[in-house]
């Protein structure tokens, strides 16, 4: 009886609701979602557009005391080893591309690839495990970072190019034929689109990813959550303005290529990262088809801090690994 009796609306009533329900599709097409759109266009602007040279220049980008620490240590030991480095240029895609190398007399080299907003002295405090384990250093301007041309940032899918192009000025400059890659948030998506790419060059050896997201959809989500930001049909926006400026889809990312890779990857991944949550990471290792794989957890570990929360497990870490990775080359 009561369903009968819900069911029953009038002709009158239903002309209301059909009346209310095109009023707010006419509302939401002529007024709300142009709104929308507009606000996607400038929180993807603010995000992912260098409008300006000064812009994710090679300074400290945040006046965090924790980021100011890493960046001061990095740079006091880059200026302690400046007799040994190398100012280097390319050219790629039209773009004049800006990176400096550390010849510190060693047979292999890491290449670091800082996240979004970083130069390339943000590089080195995550390079110096690396040199403890005799490695010699490249830090990198990502294109529209630092000195390097350039205005959107894709994502790692233009900027992998660059790396693939890096790596061989190593090879055909200084004889470098062994490259691990260390990259942070972004920069470790960028280095396994190099790693997975069809064209890489031999000298790219492996991967260590810190806090490596499944796709950044997801990752500029979680950023939009933290902030209490809305996501519905925004994200989709935002979205649609990145595919139309880079050409490029936020919701593809390392989760559509890790199954091609096949290299050694070391994943260091915190517990209580925001913006690539541990159970996504935690798939994107299954997915991953290596023979010499590994995951690290740190606890309490928040995203590109994992260094700074607990040197000693993120150094031992990289140490463990590279002695694995090395060991098995020469058996």
């Amino acid at each position: 009886m009561m369903n009968l009796a819900l069911t029953a609306i009038s002709p009158e009533t239903a002309r209301i609701i059909w009346i209310a329900v095109l009023a707010f599709v006419v509302v939401n097409i002529l007024l709300i979602a142009p709104l929308n759109l507009w606000g996607a266009k400038i929180a993807h602007g603010c995000n992912m557009k260098r409008k300006r040279p000064d812009m994710w220049s090679r300074e400290c980008s945040s006046k965090e005391a924790y980021h100011m620490e890493m960046y001061d240590l990095g740079c006091a030991w880059a200026e302690k080893n400046a007799d040994k480095r190398h100012d280097l240029h390319m050219v790629n895609d039209g773009l004049n591309l800006y990176a400096e190398y550390y010849d510190l007399g060693y047979n292999r080299t890491v290449l670091v690839i800082p996240g979004r907003t970083e130069g390339l002295r943000y590089g080195y405090y995550f390079a110096l495990p690396y040199v403890k384990k005799g490695f010699n250093v490249m830090v990198i301007d990502q294109r529209a970072h630092g000195k390097s041309d350039g205005v959107w940032n894709s994502i790692g899918f233009k900027e992998h190019r660059d790396v693939i192009k890096w790596a061989e000025l190593l090879r055909d400059r200084f004889g470098m034929n062994d490259i691990l890659i260390h990259g942070i948030c972004i920069g470790s998506a960028c280095g396994l689109y190099a790693l997975t790419s069809p064209d890489r060059p031999e000298n790219l050896r492996g991967l260590v990813a810190d806090g490596m997201y499944p796709d950044f959809y997801e990752s500029f989500k979680n950023h939009m959550i933290e902030f209490k930001k809305p996501t519905f049909m925004v994200m989709d926006m935002i979205n649609w303005w990145q595919k139309h400026y880079t050409g490029h889809d936020m919701k593809t990312g390392p989760k559509d290529v890790i199954h091609k890779y096949n290299m050694p990857l070391l994943m260091l991944h915190g517990k209580a990262d925001l913006y690539s949550l541990p159970g996504e990471a935690q798939k994107l290792y299954d997915k991953c088809p290596a023979e010499n794989k590994e995951i690290v957890w740190f606890n309490g570990g928040f995203h590109s801090k994992l260094r700074y929360q607990n040197t000693e497990l993120y150094d031992s870490s990289i140490s463990d690994f590279i002695d694995k990775c090395y060991s098995l080359k020469s058996e």
